[in-house]
């Protein structure tokens, strides 16, 4: 049941509340909730990473003023809808995009900028780490991040004294306690499942890598203390509270649950925590997660190993690319609008374009695109190669062209997702899915549910997205009851009267996907030589 004003005006002023705030690829988000896990009110600020000396990042400053924006917002609506200047809440949570690397000096300066997942960099490094631990490495991976730049002997190296994550970095500014989610773990360095700690043996494994080296530093030393949901990682401290709070008034002391990575909390967010259960996030990347009920048969490249925010072990499928080049392509049907003295707003655009893939050719009439904007490394591409090709005896219509790039948008996904439930025969219960796609009713969900031939969910809660889910990790710590697991926390307290939307794979949509997934195969042989070779020749 719903607070009332009155009950919910009580609720803020007596701080029975829970804060999260996540950095999104391209949205920094705070939401506030009430013990009923309702959204009392939330605030963001819009950032996009750039490139930089050859890697992708965000600026420094961008961080703290999208972190300090997003608050303010989100106080401001405290105040206009209560008028309660907010100056406490029961508990807080940091999360940010997984992975990349942060990696600090003694004085906690950044010794170089913050180089995201989206760095295709580490090639070399993920490879002979996957080698070394017959454990996949992820060129994302923190770790591979950290030995790439050994090998490149970059010179920030030996001044190393913490290593950790974006969701990290921020809780410790706040905190000053070098903490980490164990889901946000994962992404730095393999975990040892019932140790629920870094893997003990590839530690050693790896400092023995690099003895030759003679850093004053072992791997162990550097990596962010590792929590589990549920436990306490730290406390606001003065300097903290001044720094989220521009205007001063928040209180120190707030207790905070550990920091974690997107993958995490859009578990958490579609209650996708137990076994046989798996979640679909979209936006700039899109990666699925499927909580395995036993160990893989063999290493693969294309499938991380992550857990839960309470350890479980995942099958992680992600793909660097997603929604940015529908986004891109779409910006420019805007511009074409307006150009004929029509306006259109965004959700309209999206709307109507969408649909119109329902309309088109079960394959997509033979067109082809890659919405490569960076590397993507289930496919073996290196660099960005935004792609879209068709023959003269393609359908080349609207339909068609939104249905080939709403299909391309999964096509790297598909090739992961095949291999856990066709090579290793993952059982899947349920699949829900999150993301701004998903906006538009129908549509996202019977493309998915073609790529992944099964039935494809999105919960009425699916917009609230990775910031809400991290509220309510931060809720879960404070508000659980004594030896309560968070899968049953979310089934029985969070998730018990939330309706979902169910939709069922078409077999005609099935079966077009799949000669579309053939033909985008295919392509990926020639898509990187040839677009190198097209630009090299521009470049002469």
């Amino acid at each position: 049941m719903s607070m009332s004003h009155v009950d919910m005006k009580e609720a803020i002023m007596n701080g029975e509340t829970s804060l999260g705030i996540e950095f999104g690829s391209t949205r920094i988000k705070a939401v506030l909730i009430n013990k009923q896990f309702e959204t009392i009110t939330s605030g963001s600020y819009e950032w996009e990473n750039l490139l930089k000396d050859g890697f992708w990042t965000y600026d420094q400053a961008d961080i703290i003023t999208g972190m300090q924006t997003a608050y303010r917002e989100m106080k401001q609506e405290v105040e206009r809808q209560y008028g309660i200047t907010l100056q406490t809440v029961g508990s807080i949570g940091f999360s940010a995009m997984m992975h990349g690397y942060v990696a600090l000096d003694q004085q906690g300066e950044l010794l170089v900028p913050f180089r995201t997942w989206r760095n295709a960099t580490t090639g070399v490094a993920a490879k002979e780490l996957t080698e070394l631990f017959q454990f996949n490495i992820p060129e994302r991976w923190s770790i591979a991040h950290l030995y790439q730049a050994i090998l490149n002997q970059e010179s920030h190296v030996p001044q190393i004294a913490s290593l950790t994550t974006l969701a990290g970095y921020i809780h410790w500014l706040l905190t000053g306690n070098q903490a980490v989610g164990i889901g946000d773990a994962s992404g730095i360095f393999p975990i040892e499942e019932s140790a629920h700690n870094y893997h003990p043996s590839m530690l050693a494994q790896f400092n023995e890598l690099i003895a030759d080296k003679g850093y004053a530093w072992k791997i162990e030393d550097l990596l962010p203390k590792v929590y589990r949901a549920g436990e306490q990682a730290g406390l606001l401290t003065e300097a903290g509270a001044q720094l989220l709070d521009t205007t001063q008034t928040l209180q120190a002391g707030i207790p905070f649950c550990p920091p974690e990575g997107d993958a995490g909390t859009g578990m958490v967010a579609t209650n996708s925590v137990r076994k046989r259960t798996g979640n679909i996030s979209v936006g700039t990347s899109v990666f699925a997660m499927i909580v395995l009920e036993k160990e893989l048969s063999k290493v693969h490249p294309e499938i991380d190993i992550v857990t839960t925010p309470d350890g479980s072990p995942v099958g992680m499928v992600h793909a660097n690319n997603c929604s940015s080049d529908i986004n891109a392509w779409l910006g420019l049907f805007r511009e074409f609008s307006e150009a004929m003295g029509y306006e259109a707003d965004n959700a309209k655009l999206f709307s109507v374009m969408f649909n119109k893939a329902l309309e088109a050719d079960p394959d997509g009439g033979g067109l082809l695109s890659y919405g490569y904007y960076s590397g993507e490394n289930i496919t073996g591409i290196e660099k960005g190669r935004p792609l879209f090709v068709r023959s003269p005896e393609s359908r080349f219509n609207l339909a068609n062209f939104m249905r080939t790039h709403l299909f391309s948008a999964f096509g790297a996904l598909k090739i992961g997702m095949d291999i856990l439930t066709k090579n290793e025969n993952v059982a899947i219960d349920s699949i829900l899915a999150h993301g701004g796609l998903f906006k538009t009713p129908v549509v996202g969900q019977r493309i998915v549910a073609a790529a992944m031939n099964v039935p494809i969910s999105v919960m009425a809660t699916a917009g609230e997205g990775g910031a809400w889910g991290m509220a309510l990790l931060a809720s879960y710590m404070i508000n659980k009851d004594e030896q309560e697991s968070l899968d049953i926390f979310l089934e029985q307290k969070v998730f018990h009267d939330v309706v979902g939307e169910q939709v069922q794979p078409d077999a005609t949509d099935v079966k077009g996907f799949e000669a579309f997934i053939e033909r985008y195969q295919q392509g990926l042989a020639i898509e990187q030589a040839a677009v190198d070779h097209l630009l090299e020749n521009g470049r002469n």
